[in-house]
């Protein structure tokens, strides 16, 4: 049986153009045909609809005129003269004016049709009202302009990371503390220009194990300064997470802890001088005696101590000079700071400078981490630099700078740290000699000798020798468990006859053998300890024919040197001997370092 050709053929039923107008009059979205030119040609009814215009008006020149946002227009018109021109699909965004007398924004989307020849024959254009997507997107940016407002306002360092790390943003602050623009910041080398280069490894190592973690936590690094200085801040790294647990930002604060950092610094600095100091066995708690010598000093103490006059104590040794230095603190408004002591003499030359102004890592060899001076341990409280005479010229240098602009730099370092510190010296050299034999630098000694206090040797103050003895006698005495309730007439006058070379630390060590050996309550010593020490007796008495040559080498060396020791054209170099024998001698021999022999000696 033979089918109709109309229902055996494929072929679709072709649409006339009113059905076509009907069908794109439907759709609800603005719809144009534009000739080759731009000349519109139809407009969908939802277009004329939503905009309140009829055909004829659209069609019409100068319909973008009536209808798009004056500060749209100029921009409109070129880029659509261009699209068109240039024949391939674009697509605009303007604000087009509704019938109700608002605004919209819409994007418009143009498509060609050409003919065979690849000629444009129609562009259609599809309107789309995207004006509730463009408010939301001006509310986020606004939202987003005052978040970082806000966060600018803030006086805290905040920067925002990627989940591996990398910077995205940086505040204002965290801007103006490094001297870094926001650029330099998305950099991937702002770790290594923002941190300091003994911290990167540490962090970078600590940071990323944590980041992976995706737990907050922290970390304490020190940052760079626009001002070239380093700052210890105290990061704190909280994520946000996406709906799926996902990271998706960390953002992190910073927060300057570096004051906080100095003053634990210079706690624990404090705390290891004070187990030092307690450690040390001092001469005396307190200055024992009533006679005349030692009034004027505790006069003088009285007078000066509320000061920071930096004071400078003359005595011999042995005669309580850190004493005096101790009874100036107490007495002074930074008696509830640190007191600091430092003995020049026990300090090897090499490493004095790093004592008292501390290192940074990697300074000298041997050096591997930084450590705190002396001076910045004492910082708010007083420093005590004992035998001031001793230390060498380049550092006398950096002390004068001290005492005349209060600041100075670590060993290693260029970055100078302001300090307030009150400085009492003590030395029982001659001073003006040294100044005179060029191993004391002039301005120096000037700057010492601000508010001198000489304390007199025990041989002038023998009337304190009764209470030096019941004083020391007790405090023996107590710690041996043991009672002393007199003390024999015939050793008192001993005593007071001795000159006491070694002063009151001689008589303290003499009083404790005393109470060490004694068997009654009766405090007695052996005048023979005192005999072989008289005032007539010498050191040098007794001494080999090598030992008398041997010292009189030694003086030469020490007069021709001026009492330089160490150095090329020292002593010690002259006689091709290292200086630790050399000084171990002239300690044997008794003889001072101008060539002379000892005060002990005399």
């Amino acid at each position: 049986m033979r089918t109709n050709d109309s229902e055996t053929s494929d072929e679709k039923p072709c649409l006339n153009e009113a059905d076509l107008f009907t069908i794109t009059d439907a759709i609800p979205i603005g719809i144009s045909v534009l000739a080759p030119d731009g000349t519109t040609l139809y407009v969908n009814r939802h277009a004329l609809d939503r905009i309140g215009v009829t055909l004829e008006e659209v069609k019409g020149k100068g319909h973008l005129d009536r209808t798009c946002h004056p500060d749209d227009l100029d921009r409109i018109l070129d880029e659509r003269r261009v699209g068109l021109l240039k024949g391939v699909p674009f697509q605009l965004e303007m604000r087009l004016l509704t019938k109700d007398g608002e605004y919209r924004w819409y994007l418009s989307q143009y498509n060609l049709l050409k003919d065979e020849c690849g000629k444009v024959i129609r562009w259609y254009v599809t309107a789309t009202d995207i004006d509730d997507r463009k408010r939301a997107e001006e509310r986020l940016r606004q939202n987003e302009a005052d978040l970082r407002t806000l966060i600018d306002a803030v006086r805290q360092a905040v920067v925002v990371l990627a989940p591996d790390g990398r910077t995205l943003y940086a505040n204002q602050v965290a801007l103006d503390v490094t001297g870094l623009t926001l650029g330099e910041v998305n950099d991937n080398s702002f770790l290594t220009r923002a941190f300091h280069p003994d911290d990167i490894d540490r962090i970078r190592e600590e940071r990323q194990e944590r980041l992976l973690r995706g737990a907050p936590f922290e970390l304490e690094m020190r940052v760079a300064f626009k001002s070239g200085e380093y700052r210890w801040y105290l990061n704190q790294y909280n994520p946000r997470k996406d709906e799926h647990g996902r990271i998706i930002r960390w953002y992190v604060t910073g927060t300057d802890i570096d004051d906080q950092k100095r003053t634990e610094e210079r706690l624990r600095n404090e705390n290891l001088v004070l187990r030092e100091e307690i450690d040390r066995s001092s001469m005396f708690e307190e200055i024992v005696g009533s006679s005349r010598r030692v009034r004027d000093v505790l006069k003088q103490v009285e007078k000066v101590a509320p000061s920071d006059s930096t004071v400078l104590i003359l005595g011999e040794t042995g005669t309580g000079k850190e004493l005096i230095a101790r009874a100036l603190h107490r007495r002074s408004k930074r008696a509830n700071r640190a007191f600091i002591r430092v003995n020049c003499a026990a300090i090897p030359q090499s490493l004095i400078a790093s004592e008292l102004f501390g290192h940074e890592k990697g300074a000298f060899t041997g050096a591997l981490q930084r450590r705190v001076g002396r001076f910045e341990a004492a910082n708010g409280g007083t420093l005590f630099l004992d035998e001031i005479g001793e230390l060498p010229m380049e550092t006398q240098i950096a002390l004068l700078r001290v005492l005349q602009e209060k600041e100075f730099e670590r060993v290693g370092s260029n970055h100078p740290i302001s300090v307030d510190v009150r400085l009492i010296a003590a030395t029982n050299r001659d001073l003006p000699a040294a100044v005179a034999a060029g191993t004391l630098r002039q301005d120096l000694f000037f700057r010492l000798n601000v508010f001198p206090i000489a304390v007199p040797p025990l041989r002038e103050r023998v009337d304190d020798i009764p209470l030096l003895v019941e004083y020391f006698a007790g405090r023996y005495a107590k710690a041996a468990g043991k009672k002393i309730r007199h003390i024999g007439k015939d050793t008192l006058e001993s005593l007071r006859a001795y000159p006491w070379p070694g002063n009151i630390r001689e008589l303290q060590n003499v009083v404790e053998r005393a109470v060490i050996l004694s068997e009654s309550d009766t405090f007695v010593v052996d005048e023979s300890w005192l005999k072989g020490e008289s005032a007539g007796s010498s050191q040098q008495e007794g001494l080999s024919a090598l030992e008398d040559r041997e010292l009189q080498m030694i003086q030469a060396a020490l007069a021709e040197t001026h009492g330089r020791i160490s150095g090329p054209s020292g002593a010690a170099a002259k006689l091709g001997i290292p200086r630790q024998t050399l000084e171990s001698k002239i300690r044997r021999l008794g003889i001072d370092k101008y060539g002379q022999k000892s005060p002990a000696s005399k």
